[in-house]
């Protein structure tokens, strides 16, 4: 009998965040994502919920604090099988303000301009979290 191989999942948070009908992203600088454009996101700490990482992320990758106001849903990115938890969030305060180390740029789009971006976006999950708001 052949043994299984099983994969490391990885388990990240990430946040929404819509003002004024556009919809902020963030321009990665990591090597593996450069220029493409993502949603203030990360990976969960270990204690922490998948909520307080949404939070925390929002925190440190734009400077806004903000209180989420429902989950979207969770979307699995493939060949990296990770868990992607989802919230849509408003600014309660702060001001935008990004890590140049990690972040390139940070920017508001519309809807139409993001379904214009699908080969400029880190991943498919930014449309469709995006999609399924513009849906309700």
């Amino acid at each position: 009998m052949s043994e299984k191989k099983h994969i490391e999942a990885l388990v990240v948070a990430g946040v929404v965040i819509k003002k004024d009908g556009k919809y902020l992203l963030l321009q990665e600088k990591q090597p593996k994502a450069y220029g493409l454009w993502n949603f203030p996101a990360g990976k969960v700490d270990i204690g922490e919920s998948f909520e307080q990482t949404a939070i925390r992320e929002a925190k440190e990758e734009s400077g806004y604090d903000v209180e989420l106001t429902k989950k979207i849903g969770i979307f699995q990115t493939i060949p990296t099988h990770a868990a992607k938890h989802t919230y849509e969030a408003k600014i309660i305060g702060g001001e935008l303000n990004f890590p140049p180390d990690e972040i390139l740029d940070a920017k508001w789009f519309t809807f139409d301009e993001i379904k214009q971006m699908k080969d400029k976006l880190r991943e498919g999950w930014v449309l469709d979290a995006i999609n399924i708001l513009e849906s309700r």
